[in-house]
């Protein structure tokens, strides 16, 4: 079945499909849709649904039912997110598998209700507290918003891990086509879940070991658990790189804008070639890497003044890099990415 709808209402329709058990948020713009949407969807379903008295409350929600073994979700918006962090520090501390929403808007501050994607390092770096990451996944149509969303939730207990789908203001709010088929679901056994149950008096749901070596330990144990998931679930959209000459790299819907710059160079008769991130952690260095041993030429684009540009970095060593932003709300055309691009490469 196909159905036209806004990215927010994707996030929604994928985490049913995935076999979600409950949903706890609370609204902002523009993320708001996703909890409007998912009050309608999950009550007559027999799903739960929450609005919370706050972004804690809501987190800690995701905690507790997480702890028995649901599949469970939250969404919100740069601000909210900062006050969730706490708690989703706390879930990666207890390795508990849990969906978060991240519909970014313009900060800092309150900002406004534009696109950006300043909350990069927010959500790609951990942004709370300790030793832990968030595996985020970067959509750039509302058809990935769905479909990233049911593997989100196969991710999170696969690894035992909060997953993020970071998207923006721009995809929350677009409307697209998504074909919506039913999955069998079969979500792992939970051992370690708790319950009403006697059986379940044993297990501890805790992120905290008074013990220093015994905390080194557990600390070392999903430190390994991270290079697993790097290794296996690094996801990346490589576009006409092979001979090409300069790369041009962004994600979300900046790569959208960016593939029609590169076939717009391409007709004009620079060799462009585009590296889109589908993870953004894991990131795909490797790919990065390999291109820069190619001695390509790297052009980053995005909506902040400068984050994803510092992990490309990272990856292509001392091979020649451009960078072009815009923020506040504004995106940029295909017509001014290829000015820019023409005026920063003659300098």
């Amino acid at each position: 079945m196909k159905k036209l709808v806004k990215g927010n209402e994707a996030v929604v329709i994928g985490a049913l499909v995935a076999g979600c058990d409950a949903f706890f948020g609370y609204p902002i713009t523009p993320a708001s849709e996703i909890s409007h949407k998912a009050s309608e969807y999950f009550l007559p379903l027999n799903k739960v649904f929450l609005q919370a008295e706050s972004e804690i409350g809501a987190i800690n929600m995701v905690f507790g039912a997480s702890s028995c073994g649901r599949r469970v979700m939250t969404a919100s918006s740069g601000p909210g997110i900062s006050l969730k962090t706490e708690g989703i520090s706390y879930l990666a501390g207890a390795e508990l598998p849990a969906v978060i929403v991240n519909i970014m808007r313009v900060g800092p501050g309150l900002g406004n209700i534009g696109p950006e994607q300043s909350d990069y390092f927010q959500m790609v770096k951990g942004g709370g507290h300790g030793n832990y990451k968030v595996i985020t996944f970067a959509p750039n149509s509302v058809n990935e918003i769905f479909s990233f969303t049911i593997k989100a939730f196969e991710i999170a207990d696969k690894y035992r891990n909060p997953v993020a789908i970071l998207a923006d203001g721009t995809l929350g709010q677009m409307m697209e086509p998504i074909e919506i088929k039913p999955l069998e679901i079969h979500p792992p056994e939970k051992p370690w879940q708790v319950d009403p149950t006697p059986a379940s008096n044993d297990r501890i749901i805790t992120s905290i070991y008074l013990d220093f070596d015994d905390m080194e330990q557990y600390i070392r144990t999903v430190e390994k658990k991270y290079r697993q998931v790097e290794e296996q679930e690094t996801m990346v959209e490589c576009y006409r790189i092979d001979d090409a000459e300069y790369i041009f790299t962004g994600f979300g819907i900046v790569s959208r804008v960016l593939k029609s710059v590169v076939d717009k160079l391409r007709n004009n008769g620079t060799k462009a070639g585009m590296i889109r991130p589908q993870t953004l952690w894991p990131f795909p260095r490797k790919t990065f890497e390999e291109a820069a041993k190619k001695g390509k030429k790297f052009f980053v684009v995005e909506l902040s003044t400068g984050q994803y540009v510092e992990d490309v970095r990272l990856s292509i060593g001392n091979q020649p890099l451009y960078f072009y932003s815009r923020v506040g709300g504004n995106l940029p055309s295909r017509q001014e990415i290829i000015e820019e691009f023409y005026s920063q490469v003659k300098e």
